[in-house]
C-alpha cells in the first residue's frame, strides 16, 4: 500500500479529531436539563479554545494539501520535462531524416537527368589552407575512369562543386570551385554573356571572381552564371555562381566581376562525379576548359 496515496486523508483525520471530540462533548453537555457551575465554566473555556482548533485544524489541513499538491505538481513538471526533451530529440531526428532523404532524392533525380555516367561520393573531410581549398570524398563504387589526372566534374543537386584531384583507394580530392587554382567556363543565363568563373582562394569566405567579362556585356548583381558546355568538361547548363559584385569601367577591355557559389560547402554532405563526357559542343572541341586568352562573345 502506497502512503503517498493515503497521507493527505489520514493527515486531515487526524487535525480533525480534536475539534470534533470538544464538539461531541459540547453537543453532550447541552442535552442535559440543567448544567452545574463548574459544567458552565468549562464549556465557556472550551468553546474557544474548539473555535480555535477548528480553525487551526482547517489551516493545517489547507497548507498540508498545497504542499502535498506542489510535491506531485513538480514531479508531474519533472516528467513532462523529460518526455517534452524526448519529443523534441524524435522531432530533431525526423527533421535530419527528412532533409536527408530531400537531398538523396534531389541527387537521384539529377543521376536520372544527366546525359552521362556519374558515380555518386560522400563527403568525408574538409582541408582549407591559404589559396587551396579541397574537400575528400568516400566513392559508393570504383570506376576506372576516376584517376588522379581525369579532373572529372562533380555536381550536387545546387550546382558545381569543383573537379576531381588526387585518387587513393575510394577515397578522392575533390578542388572546389572556390580554388584559386580552379576554373570554369560560364555564361550569364539571364543575357548569354560569356566570362571565366575562377575560385579567389579567400580563406574568409567562398567567393569567386568572374574573368574576360566584356566591359560592353550586360551583367548584374544576382545573375546566375551556369556552365557554358564548351571545352566538355562540364555539362551545360549547371549552376555555378550568383553575381555579387560588379565593378563598372569607363575604360579597358573587361569589367571587374564577382559571384558567389551556388553550392554551400560549409554543409556539401553527397556529391555525383561525372565519369564520361558530356555532348560535344559545336566545333568538337575535347580539351578541358581553359580561361580565353583574347576577348570573347
Amino acid at each position: 500500500m502506497s502512503w503517498k496515496r493515503y497521507r493527505d486523508g489520514v493527515i486531515v483525520l487526524l487535525a480533525l479529531a480534536v475539534p470534533f471530540w470538544f464538539l461531541r462533548t459540547s453537543m453532550k453537555d447541552r442535552e442535559e436539563a440543567q448544567l452545574s457551575g463548574p459544567d458552565k465554566l468549562i464549556i465557556r473555556i472550551v468553546t474557544p479554545i474548539q473555535f480555535a482548533s477548528a480553525k487551526l485544524a482547517g489551516g493545517v489541513s489547507g497548507f498540508v494539501s498545497d504542499y502535498v499538491y506542489l510535491v506531485d505538481v513538480k514531479e508531474d513538471n519533472t516528467s513532462l520535462a523529460a518526455e517534452n526533451a524526448r519529443l523534441e530529440a524524435e522531432v530533431s531526428k525526423l527533421a535530419h531524416l527528412q532533409e536527408e532523404n530531400r537531398r538523396l532524392r534531389g541527387l537521384l533525380e539529377l543521376k536520372n537527368h544527366t546525359n552521362a555516367d556519374v558515380v555518386s561520393a560522400e563527403v568525408i573531410s574538409k582541408d582549407t589552407a591559404e589559396f587551396f581549398r579541397v574537400t575528400h570524398v568516400s566513392l559508393d563504387r570504383p570506376s576506372r575512369e576516376i584517376r588522379s589526372d581525369a579532373h572529372l566534374p562533380v555536381i550536387t543537386l545546387d550546382g558545381v562543386v569543383g573537379t576531381t584531384g588526387r585518387v587513393a583507394g575510394d577515397t578522392v580530392e575533390v578542388q572546389l570551385v572556390v580554388d584559386a587554382g580552379s576554373g570554369v567556363d560560364v555564361v550569364v543565363e539571364r543575357t548569354g554573356a560569356r566570362g571565366f568563373v575562377r575560385g579567389t582562394g579567400d580563406e574568409t569566405k567562398y567567393e569567386c571572381q568572374v574573368q574576360y567579362v566584356q566591359r560592353t556585356d550586360e551583367v548584374d548583381v544576382g545573375d546566375l552564371l551556369v556552365t557554358s558546355g564548351w571545352g566538355r568538361r562540364f555539362p551545360h547548363g549547371i549552376p555555378v555562381a550568383k553575381v555579387s559584385r560588379v565593378v563598372k569601367r569607363d575604360f579597358g577591355t573587361y569589367q571587374q566581376v564577382f559571384a558567389e557559389p551556388t553550392v554551400d560547402f560549409s554543409r556539401l554532405r553527397e556529391v555525383l562525379i561525372v565519369v564520361t563526357e558530356s555532348t560535344p559542343t559545336p566545333g568538337g572541341e575535347s580539351k578541358p576548359e581553359e580561361g580565353p586568352k583574347t576577348s570573347r562573345r
